[in-house]
C-alpha cells in the first residue's frame, strides 16, 4: 500500500491537534484515583509496595471499579481462587469459568493484595527494589507471571505516567481529594528547570517533563532545535506541554519492541497516546493497522504494533 507523503503530513498536523485534546484522563480513572488513593499510600507504607502500582493494577484489572466483574466481587486486583477458603465468584478469563477471590468490601480486596504479593516466593524479589521505582516493579510483575497479557508492564507505565500516579510513591499530595486539576497540578514545586531523567521505550530515549516546562526548554537542555524535539514527538511548536508527559528526544521507531506484538484500547486512549506509549510513529501506527488517517480506536479494539 502506497501513500502520499504530504497528504499524510497535511492530515497529520490536523489530526495530532484533535488527538492532542482528545487524549484526556478519563473520568472513571480519576473518580477511581480520588477515592482510593489513600488505601493505596496506606499500603505502600505498611507493606513496601509502590502506591501507584498498586492504583494502576487496580484500575487496570477492575475496569476503574466499574466493570461488573468488580461491582459483584469487589475484587479490584483479578486474584484468583488459588489458597482460597473465602467466598468466590466465578468469571471468563483466560479460561471460561475461573474461579476468583470475592470479598465483603474493596478495602478487603486491597489488604489481601498485599498478602497475596507478599506471602508469595515469586514475588519476593520485588521487595528488593525501592518503592519509588514503579517501572522496575511494574517489569517485575511481568516476569513473575502475574498477568498472561504481553504487554502488561507497559500498560501498568502508561497509566501511571498519564495520570501522575508516582506522586504518591513520593508522597507529594497531601490533598484530601483529587480531581483531574491537582493531578496535572500536583508537582508544581518541582522546578522547571532541573535536569530530566533519560529513560527509554522501544530503545528510544525519553525524558518525563516537570511542572511549567516546554518543548522549547527540553530542546534547549539536549541541545536539540524545537522543529526537530517537535517532529519527535509529531506536535506542532506552539502546542503546550503538560506536566508529566513523555517527550522523545529521538525519533520514534517504526514499530514496537518485539514482546509488544498488540494492543488492546483502553478507557481514554487515543491513537497518538499509544503511538507514545510504544515510541512508534503515528504514521506507521495507521499503517500498520490499514486504518484511514481520519479514524480513531474504539475501547477493545486490537492494533497490530508490529
Amino acid at each position: 500500500m502506497k501513500f502520499n507523503t504530504k497528504l499524510i503530513l497535511f492530515v497529520m498536523s490536523l489530526l495530532i491537534s484533535v488527538l492532542s485534546d482528545a487524549q484526556t484522563q478519563s473520568q472513571s480513572y480519576i473518580a477511581y484515583i480520588n477515592q482510593y488513593y489513600q488505601l493505596a499510600v496506606r499500603q505502600q507504607k505498611e507493606h513496601g509496595i509502590p502506591s501507584s502500582i498498586i492504583l494502576a493494577q487496580g484500575l487496570l484489572e477492575s475496569g476503574a471499579g466499574i466493570s461488573d466483574f468488580a461491582k459483584q466481587s469487589n475484587n479490584h486486583f483479578g486474584i484468583k481462587c488459588n489458597d482460597w477458603n473465602g467466598a468466590r465468584i466465578y468469571h471468563d478469563d483466560d479460561a471460561k469459568g475461573e474461579c476468583f477471590r470475592k470479598y465483603d468490601k474493596v478495602i478487603d480486596s486491597y489488604e489481601d493484595h498485599a498478602l497475596f504479593l507478599k506471602n508469595r516466593p515469586r514475588y519476593a524479589f520485588l521487595f528488593n527494589l525501592s518503592p519509588t521505582d514503579y517501572e522496575a516493579w511494574a517489569h517485575g510483575l511481568k516476569k513473575a507471571g502475574y498477568a498472561t497479557d504481553p504487554t502488561y508492564d507497559y500498560k501498568l507505565i502508561s497509566i501511571i505516567e498519564n495520570y501522575n500516579l508516582h506522586q504518591f510513591d513520593l508522597g507529594i499530595n497531601n490533598n484530601n481529594s483529587l480531581n483531574k486539576n491537582n493531578i496535572d497540578g500536583s508537582m508544581g514545586s518541582v522546578s522547571a528547570s532541573m535536569n530530566h531523567s533519560l529513560a527509554k521505550v522501544n530503545n528510544v530515549k525519553f525524558v518525563t517533563s516537570y511542572a511549567g516546562d516546554s518543548y522549547a526548554q527540553i530542546a534547549d537542555e539536549f541541545k536539540i532545535t524545537l522543529n526537530r524535539i517537535c517532529e519527535y514527538n509529531e506536535v506542532d511548536p506552539n502546542t503546550p506541554l503538560s506536566e508529566g508527559t513523555r517527550v522523545f528526544i529521538e525519533g520514534k521507531k517504526n514499530k514496537a519492541c518485539r514482546e509488544c506484538e498488540t494492543h488492546v484500547v483502553q478507557e481514554g486512549e487515543s491513537m497518538y497516546s499509544i503511538s507514545q506509549d510504544y515510541a512508534i510513529k503515528v504514521v506507521k501506527l495507521y499503517e500498520l493497522n490499514n486504518m484511514p488517517f481520519t479514524d480513531g480506536v474504539y475501547i477493545g479494539q486490537t492494533l497490530k504494533l508490529r
